[in-house]
């Protein structure tokens, strides 16, 4: 998703729901407009704040993943050398 197109979606957003508002009061829809430039631009504001997050939020996860990767690998080669071990330790038992 990009910056552009997350800010117009929420202000989109933020218009539609101010004609709504407006329209559930009986008031005309396009009497003030600065009543719609203030409820676009505040829900711009709120696509940008989002964009960010989900861009800090992708970070951490991609960073987190890549920990949960090499403790796996690590945890994956002390299991195959005492598996090594097990079996070698049983031949001289036998």
């Amino acid at each position: 998703m990009t910056l552009i197109s997350t800010i117009l979606g929420f202000s989109a957003f933020g218009f539609g729901a101010r004609c709504f508002q407006l329209g559930l009061q009986h008031r005309p829809i396009f009497d003030a407009p600065s009543g719609h430039l203030i409820s676009t631009a505040v829900f711009g504001a709120v696509g940008y704040g989002a964009y960010h997050a989900d861009k800090k939020q992708t970070a951490l996860l991609a960073e987190k993943k890549k920990i949960l990767i090499e403790r796996r690998e690590k945890e994956n080669l002390e299991w195959e050398s005492k598996k090594g071990q097990n079996t070698h330790q049983q031949q001289h038992v036998i």
